[in-house]
């Protein structure tokens, strides 16, 4: 199928590794032009030289998502450089816990960041009649291990999506979210909770009626088609990317 995204100009925060840099491959891929950022100028960098090599035109910078005026500077020059956005995708975390400053940390990144980044972006999107989509977890919509911020501010984040679909449709800009359940990463969560705690992973696993945990082409393959023209009558949902593992009833 033909996305239609050849051209098209994409941002995507956080996506030198793991789901995001899936998504900045699989748009690369498609024949989009990318620009991407994280922490790490030296990530940043090594994940530019790689999706060039696959053929990408890549804007990058190393930006803290955390900071509103290093994201917005990102953005600001993200568009100029590419000439425009069509399609902005936030994918980002500011980590787990339990105690306050890492609520803080999630706010600044997974929610403050969501809602700067589209104020950023807005008047390119306006312009391109554009897609945003934001990456939450299906932790956000079932109880998982226990009240920590992750998960409670990634359902700020879905809820926070919804409200910007109804308010942005008018304007022509489509707004979802999507939730990945348990994906497979090499060095990532579920890696290191298969390391460090087999209990878990295990008891984990069994719920998932698939059999496997997911990777992450597949929650990039979710994000890319939903981000796309094919998708332009799909706004204001989330839609979960987890082999079965949750088990509501969405209406």
């Amino acid at each position: 199928m033909d996305l239609r995204i050849k051209g098209k100009k994409a941002i995507v925060t956080g996506a030198t590794k793991g789901i995001g840099r899936a998504i900045a491959e699989t748009l690369v891929d498609e024949g989009a032009e990318v620009a991407i950022c994280s922490r790490s100028a030296e990530s940043v960098e090594s994940a530019k030289k790689a999706l060039e090599q696959r053929g990408g035109r890549v804007f990058a910078k190393a930006a803290d998502v955390g900071n509103g005026d290093a994201l917005v500077a990102f953005i600001n020059e993200a568009a100029a450089a590419m000439g425009g956005i069509d399609i902005f995708v936030h994918n980002p975390s500011g980590g787990n816990g339990a105690d306050e400053k890492a609520f803080r940390a999630n706010f600044e990144v997974d929610l403050l960041g969501a809602v700067r980044s589209v104020n950023a972006a807005l008047p390119h999107l306006e312009k391109s009649k554009g897609s945003v989509i934001f990456i939450s977890t299906t932790a956000a919509i079932e109880t998982f291990i226990g009240p920590t911020s992750y998960n409670a501010i990634k359902a700020a984040l879905i809820r926070h999506g919804s409200g910007l679909a109804q308010a942005l449709a008018p304007k022509g800009i489509r707004v979802n979210t999507v939730s990945p359940g348990p994906i497979m990463i090499e060095g990532g969560s579920w890696d290191m909770i298969q390391t460090h705690r087999k209990a878990l992973y295990d008891s984990t696993l069994a719920t998932i009626p698939t059999g496997r945990m997911g990777t992450a082409q597949e929650v990039a393959d979710a994000v890319v088609f939903l981000a796309s023209p094919r998708s332009a009558f799909t706004t204001g949902i989330n839609l979960i990317v987890d082999g079965g593992t949750t088990k509501g009833v969405h209406f």
